[in-house]
């Protein structure tokens, strides 16, 4: 099972017993506000969410998202993984942290190990990000990281979303 630590976290792969976790993510007001509704309201919901999303990345792409942990007490407390999106040429990096482990570096940590990690195994030229034009914060831990700011465009459901890139060469 592939496992990635870093100082403070441990990044692993999402299983079926998470469900109750992502569904408290996914429906929190910073996913909700940034990254938009999915729609996720039951146990059942997450399930399914778990198995056509970062499962199904995995066995498609080779990497998806994974579940940011505090290894000593196993606490959940956020996810980050790389996406393949249809309507982008490269994989983007995603992330999201329930509100109270918010501004803490966590999101650093794991987005870090995350890029490490997949750029070296899977020697990808290119990673993309796409932030909320409203979202301060994930912009400038883009920045913190080396990507730059692209585009604003819009995305299959209208809203307007930043596009970032990442030359991995620089890494």
């Amino acid at each position: 099972m592939l496992e990635l630590k870093t100082e403070r976290l441990k990044l692993v792969p999402l299983t079926l017993e998470d469900a109750p976790f992502v569904l408290e993510l996914v429906n929190s007001q910073g996913w909700l506000q940034y990254i938009g509704d999915r729609n996720i309201r039951t146990i059942e919901a997450a399930e399914d969410y778990i198995k056509t999303g970062p499962w199904k990345s995995f066995d498609q792409f080779g990497f998806g998202l994974m579940k940011s942990v505090l290894p000593d007490s196993g606490i959940p407390i956020g996810m980050c993984g790389l996406l393949q999106r249809d309507f982008l040429d490269h994989p983007d990096i995603g992330f999201a942290f329930l509100p109270e482990f918010e501004g803490k570096g966590y999101a650093y940590e794991a987005t870090k190990a995350i890029l490490d990690h997949f750029t070296a195994v899977l020697n990808l030229p290119t990673i993309l990000a796409m932030t909320h034009p409203g979202n301060e914060r994930s912009q400038n831990l883009l920045s913190r990281l080396g990507f730059t700011f692209s585009k604003q465009f819009a995305v299959n459901n209208g809203s307007l979303s930043n596009l970032y890139t990442l030359s991995t060469t620089s890494l």
